[in-house]
């Protein structure tokens, strides 16, 4: 009787990690837009569909060149000391790209939402 008590108890945890980690399998939807933020205030807003290049510059004097093409977005180029920021690629969702040295965060952001309708 015991033994059936067990086999019950691993099934249900091993479904719970499964359920879990399917996500991380199936990967993350490509964001619509992204949110370009430099030293915690934001520069601007784009749409991921739109190919564009801009350069925005650092609190500190540097600049982070940013270029938006397919649906992704990237630092092209940057006078940062590691180039992390760079390295990253060209990506469409998930984590934040971000360069701490001249303080540049990109975030994704979901379909655009309505915060409220005035009628």
């Amino acid at each position: 009787m015991k033994t059936k008590v067990w086999v019950a108890v691993i099934c249900a945890l091993l479904a719970v990690c499964v359920g879990l980690s399917l996500p991380m399998f199936l990967g993350n939807e490509p964001a619509a837009r992204a949110r370009i933020l430099s030293d915690g205030e934001v520069v601007r807003t784009v749409l991921l569909d739109i190919d564009t290049e801009f350069t925005v510059p650092a609190p500190g004097g540097g600049h982070n060149v940013v270029t938006v093409r397919g649906g992704a977005i990237a630092v092209t180029d940057a006078t940062c000391p590691d180039h992390y920021c760079m390295h990253r690629g060209f990506c469409d969702g998930g984590s934040s790209i971000v360069c701490l040295p001249n303080k540049l965060v990109i975030e994704f952001l979901g379909e655009q939402e309505v915060d409220f309708v005035v009628e």
